[in-house]
């Protein structure tokens, strides 16, 4: 397999590069630079940025307003985002549920919520954890009775990713509570937040960012036509959008900008008289996360190899998940391992650390969520053994 790019396509990653830097806002590239927490508005500046552009929705065909970039420019442009801090769009709207109504929703669904998703003027969460349905999805309760010409929903959903600030919800909900399989009787329903009985109460998380959500339905009304697809059905479609989600959670380029955070750290702070970079210890912690970290660029590739010649992310998609997450989470180690004292930045006075630096700890608690989401990892590791290694299931 050819693992070169392109001429063409190195092109485009130039002219991405290029346009990153001049259309990137300068109180946006100031926070980019020291990969601090954007707020929603300046998630949302940037969308519109690249909706501007045409590049907010770089997985959607042209007639529905995407770019129609091939599986290598998309791999490219992600790359390129990442490795210059920039906001990371929500991908609920843009990755998940846009995605999925193009594949399976219908015209009048596609004229109707395709335009707002795409330009930015409507923001979209997810509707699928909850208190007792977690890694174990298809056991979710969320019920939806079928009042005729609209459902009916009261449950709880958990892990709401920024549910304060969107105007609609998709969501996995019971539609059949007789089905013989705890996966069957699933419908994938979309739900305005605005709707009368739905409560979203943020709480903070470790890194003290306010980005998850407690979601509440109480006797929400939704129309029959937010039915997406088929009664019933829902798990199909669940599963081909968690597909698309775990490809885009290997962040190479995260874990390629960390580590070389983690070089310029250990290059400036001395131990003993010298560098830490000159620790042969630290230089070995360094290496071994550059290895893995190449070992995923090939597997990422090899995917990437498929996707270009026409086949849908399969099971490799947990191998994907399952490696980058890891290594996210290695380099964020290593960082507050480097940082040592200064890593405790709650309880440091203003100026002790480098503002270029004071984000880690938020980055580093927020990373420990990264192994669950979008299907745990032990899940990831059933799904390679079962579906690539062909052992059976415990």
């Amino acid at each position: 397999m050819d693992m070169n790019f392109s001429p063409e396509d190195e092109a485009f990653r130039k002219e991405v590069r290029e346009f990153i830097a001049s259309a990137l806002p300068p109180h946006l590239k100031k926070k980019a630079e020291a990969d601090a927490e954007f707020e929603h508005d300046e998630v949302m500046e940037w969308h519109r940025i690249l909706a501007k552009k045409g590049w907010a929705a770089p997985h959607w065909p042209k007639q529905h307003g995407g770019p129609g970039w091939d599986a290598a420019r998309r791999f490219i442009f992600s790359a390129e985002l990442e490795l210059s801090g920039a906001p990371r769009l929500s991908p609920f709207g843009l990755a998940m549920v846009g995605p999925l109504i193009i594949q399976f929703g219908n015209a009048e669904q596609q004229k109707r919520f395709l335009p707002d998703i795409l330009a930015g003027t409507k923001v979209w969460c997810q509707g699928y954890s909850e208190p007792n349905s977690g890694s174990d999805l298809a056991s979710l309760q969320l019920r939806a009775e079928d009042k005729g010409d609209h459902f009916l929903l009261n449950g709880q959903k958990t892990w709401t990713t920024y549910a304060q600030y969107a105007d609609y919800i998709f969501c996995l909900a019971r539609t059949n509570s007789e089905a013989k399989k705890k996966q069957e009787g699933i419908s994938f329903i979309l739900c305005d937040m605005k709707s009368p009985g739905v409560t979203a109460k943020p709480f903070l998380t470790t890194g003290g960012t306010p980005a998850f959500c407690e979601t509440w339905f109480e006797n929400v009304k939704v129309p029959k036509e937010n039915l997406v697809g088929e009664m019933n059905q829902g798990w199909t479609y669940a599963k081909a959008l968690l597909g698309h989600e775990r490809t885009l959670v290997a962040g190479i380029g995260i874990s390629t900008r960390a580590l070389l955070r983690a070089k310029r750290i250990a290059a400036e702070t001395l131990a003993g008289g010298r560098p830490l970079l000159e620790d042969p210890v630290i230089q070995n912690e360094i290496a071994r996360i550059e290895i893995r970290l190449e070992a995923l660029k090939m597997a990422n590739y090899r995917a990437l190899a498929g996707a270009q010649l026409g086949h849908a992310p399969g099971p490799e998609s947990s191998i994907l998940k399952l490696r980058g997450t890891e290594i996210q989470q290695a380099c964020f180690d290593l960082l507050m391992k480097l940082m040592g004292e200064n890593s405790l930045t709650w309880f440091n006075e203003p100026g002790v650390v480098p503002e270029r630096e004071e984000w880690i700890p938020s980055a580093f608690n927020y990373m420990r969520a990264a192994t669950i989401y979008a299907g745990s990892n032990e899940i990831q590791k059933n799904i390679i053994s079962k579906m690539i290694l062909g052992l059976p299931s415990a």
